[in-house]
């Protein structure tokens, strides 16, 4: 039988409601389960932390107590170092009173005792002069004596022995320079000197007189025409790789090579020579003879330079420094060739160094690299002098070489026996007759300059420049220059050439008196 539908609604409402209500129990049991646990877990809480709290207050308070035991602890000792410095600084300070208290007392002492003296001075000062007085007056009346006895006032007797004295003291100097001069000749190791120079003067090497050109002979006139080539393209090139200026002028079979530079000339001058007899002129051509002959030039340079290590006989030299001794080969100095006025040097240096027993491996070597400088002055600023001992100093020369080439001429004070040696070699070579062109008319001006100072001075007659003007006779009068006036004479003319010209080597001095007498018989 089926129930009515009204009546499951009803059931099923019921049972929602049961349902419903079971829920609600369920829930709130669980609430309040949930709440006594957590009054549970909130009481015990509360007494751990007030176990907590109590234990940290324990803690604190016995910390507090260690804390103002250590301060105190502190504040003691820092107080008793303190008391301690105090009586220290008392006592230093008692001390120090004590001190200037006595030094008060000395210097109360001192100044009385200078009191006492200044008076004794004053004494003494007012007796002296008292006693100067009276000798003034017993002076005047002994001169007022001698004139009476005499008869000279007292200017004519001061003529008189100024003139007496000035004779004797006149006598005196000569004789003393005489015997000066001669015991210097005889007992001085440093006249080895003059006597070495004097004999290296006899010593002849060919010098080459270059100039800052090359004259370069053709076969023909034609031949200029090829050189210059199409619109001047093949002059063109040659003075662009080679760097010098080519001369094409009206000259007949030949052309001129101009460059400051002596090594780039001496390739160029090849590179025009290979060229002019191969006959095949053009830019390609150009290009391969230049790099030919630059290579050979080169290794040119490096040979000349390890010959004059072999024949100066100096080793253990850097290779860019035989380098540049190669190229002095190619560098000329008032027409005198470099590498050899560098050889020549390096001799003489070492003849000298022997003969007064110095180094004579450091002179040659010294003498051999003073002028090195001279091969880097046309490719960077500044003097040979410079250039040369910054170059040496570069790779690695000692002090002694580098002092002889920066003192070898004069512009600093030589303070080594070597380059003492280097600088007298030096003028020697550049001062000997033949070694370097000289312009003809400095040349006459200074031998006219010569002769006017010499005879500028009182006694002297005649005065004849001698020997390229390295020694200068003199004539002088007898009657007014007497033999012990000659020496002094001599000095003075030879300081006065010293100040007023500038030469290279030495000038020598050289008078002469003559006395004749001549009578006729009848």
């Amino acid at each position: 039988m089926e129930l009515p539908i009204y009546v499951i609604f009803i059931v099923a409402a019921v049972l929602l409601a049961l349902g419903a209500l079971g829920c609600f129990v369920a829930f709130r049991k669980g609430i309040e389960h949930r709440r006594r646990e957590a009054e549970s877990l909130t009481g015990s809480a509360e007494q751990e932390a007030k176990q907590i709290l109590e234990k940290a207050l324990s803690t604190a308070e016995t910390k507090k107590k260690e804390a103002i035991l250590e301060a105190k602890d502190e504040i003691h000792k820092q107080r008793s170092e303190t008391e301690r410095e105090l009586r220290e600084r008392r006592a230093e300070v008692q001390r120090s009173e004590r001190r200037i208290i006595q030094r008060e007392e000395t210097l109360d002492k001192r100044s009385d005792n200078l009191e006492k003296k200044e008076e004794v001075l004053q004494d003494r000062i007012r007796t002296a002069e008292a006693r100067l007085e009276e000798i003034e007056m017993l002076k005047k009346r002994e001169f007022e004596m001698l004139e009476r006895i005499s008869g000279l006032t007292e200017e004519q007797a001061k003529a008189q022995l100024l003139h007496t004295l000035d004779a004797e003291l006149e006598h005196e100097k000569a004789v003393r320079i005489m015997d000066y001069e001669q015991r210097t000749r005889e007992d001085s190791d440093t006249l080895a000197k003059e006597i070495i120079a004097t004999a290296i003067q006899r010593c002849a090497a060919d010098h080459s007189a270059e100039t800052t050109v090359s004259v370069i002979a053709l076969p023909s006139d034609e031949m200029k025409g090829r050189i210059i080539g199409r619109e001047g393209r093949n002059i063109r090139t040659l003075e662009t790789i080679t760097g010098v200026d080519l001369i094409i002028d009206d000259t007949p079979e030949a052309i001129t090579i101009s460059c400051f530079d002596p090594v780039r000339r001496e390739i160029a001058r090849r590179t025009m020579e290979r060229l002019i007899l191969d006959g095949r002129i053009h830019p390609a051509r150009v290009e391969e003879t230049f790099e030919k002959c630059r290579r050979e030039v080169e290794a040119t340079i490096k040979q000349t330079g390890e010959h004059a290590l072999i024949e100066a006989g100096v080793n253990n030299v850097h290779s860019e420094i035989v380098k540049l001794l190669g190229k002095l080969r190619y560098r000329t100095s008032y027409g005198q060739n470099v590498l050899n006025h560098s050889l020549e040097v390096s001799y003489i240096a070492g003849l000298m160094a022997a003969e007064l027993g110095a180094d004579v491996k450091m002179a040659k070597r010294a003498g051999l690299l003073h002028d090195i400088g001279k091969a880097l002055d046309h490719e960077q600023e500044g003097s040979h002098v410079a250039l040369g001992m910054e170059f040496a100093r570069k790779y690695k020369e000692s002090e002694i070489v580098l002092h002889a080439i920066q003192a070898h001429h004069g512009e600093v004070e030589c303070k080594t026996l070597i380059a003492c040696l280097v600088q007298a070699a030096d003028a020697v070579s550049a001062a000997r007759p033949g070694a370097r062109r000289e312009n003809l008319q400095n040349y006459i001006k200074r031998l006219e300059k010569l002769e006017e100072i010499a005879t500028s001075f009182a006694g002297v007659e005649h005065s004849f420049a001698m020997q390229a003007g390295r020694e200068i006779r003199i004539m002088v009068k007898p009657e007014q220059v007497n033999d012990d006036h000659m020496v002094l004479l001599a000095r003075d003319i030879a300081q006065k050439i010293e100040k007023d010209m500038e030469y290279p080597g030495q000038i020598k001095v050289h008078l002469i008196r003559e006395s004749r007498a001549s009578e006729i018989a009848k």
